[in-house]
């Protein structure tokens, strides 16, 4: 039912993507993150909240200085890179050897992000926001996590052929500035210009956007989005339920990595959803 994929990854062990299921935790180094804005904006607390989620079990460390809420002002670049690089650094320092992506769309960030130590960008413009990016990620061979975000997407849209027209340029985007096709992991956007019916819709048919592009990973991200309060009408502190909801969901369907705020109540739900699918592991009988 999972596709598998390893991905390498220049500085530490490769991605494998398959039956298990991996973690990434969310970091965000903002002062207006939707969720968690102003918590982790200091390099110490940055630092102090990484080691609480690999403690609690993330497979992966996912660092952003933007946000990307509706309405959020945007961030130049040496403010971004002031906030991310001391973190990416003060990780390294202290022995942290855990996979790191860099949420930013802005090439420059994005290279100086990886010099410091990280290991994957993940680009909301899923490489069609800046013709760097994509030249960025070939000179050093990192992995992007593409994700789908169309301005001109409306409710009439229909989300599969319009989601495979956009990674498709993706795709060629990052073939033809040298980067491996296989190193795409695609994100559907849940949330990002889409109605509730339309993401609720991608999420239950997230297995026929694998089945394009079966040669990839897949990666969801709906922690405790507006698509969870809007139906269960609550604040983002209170969707942990729904998300862990949507997390076996979207594992049930194919998806390989999760992008979380709260690590182990998914982690566990995972890895109960695994032994579902493909049996206990061997040692446990």
């Amino acid at each position: 039912m999972h596709s598998t994929h390893t991905i390498p990854l220049a500085h530490r062990p490769p991605l494998v993507l398959g039956q298990r299921a991996l973690v990434m935790g969310i970091l965000n180094v903002t002062p207006d993150s939707f969720s968690d804005g102003g918590q982790h904006d200091t390099t110490a607390a940055a630092l102090a909240h990484a080691e609480a989620l690999l403690a609690e079990g993330a497979d992966i460390i996912d660092i952003g200085g933007e946000s990307t809420r509706p309405g959020a002002e945007p961030v130049g670049v040496q403010q971004e890179l002031d906030r991310v690089i001391p973190v990416i650094q003060a990780l390294r320092t202290a022995g942290i050897d855990t996979p790191i992506s860099i949420d930013t769309y802005k090439p420059l960030v994005a290279d100086q992000a990886i010099q410091a130590g990280a290991d994957i960008i993940n680009d909301v413009h899923g490489l069609q926001g800046a013709p760097e990016m994509a030249q960025v990620a070939a000179l050093y061979d990192a992995p992007v996590i593409a994700m789908h975000w169309e301005r001109d997407w409306t409710a009439a849209t229909e989300p599969l052929p319009a989601m495979v027209a956009y990674f498709q340029k993706t795709i060629a985007l990052a073939e033809a500035a040298g980067l491996v096709r296989g190193r795409i992991i695609l994100d559907p956007g849940f949330g990002f210009g889409k109605t509730l019916k339309q993401n609720y819709w991608i999420l239950r048919q997230l297995a026929d956007l694998g089945i394009h592009f079966p040669d990839l990973g897949l990666l969801v991200g709906t922690s405790r989005k507006s698509m969870i309060g809007k139906i269960l009408d609550n604040q983002p502190e209170e969707r942990l339920p729904g998300t862990v909801a949507t997390t076996t969901l979207g594992y049930e369907r194919g998806g390989h990595i999760f992008r979380v705020h709260d690590v182990w109540p998914n982690r566990d739900a995972l890895r109960v959803a695994e032994a579902t699918l493909y049996g206990p592991p061997d040692s446990q009988g």
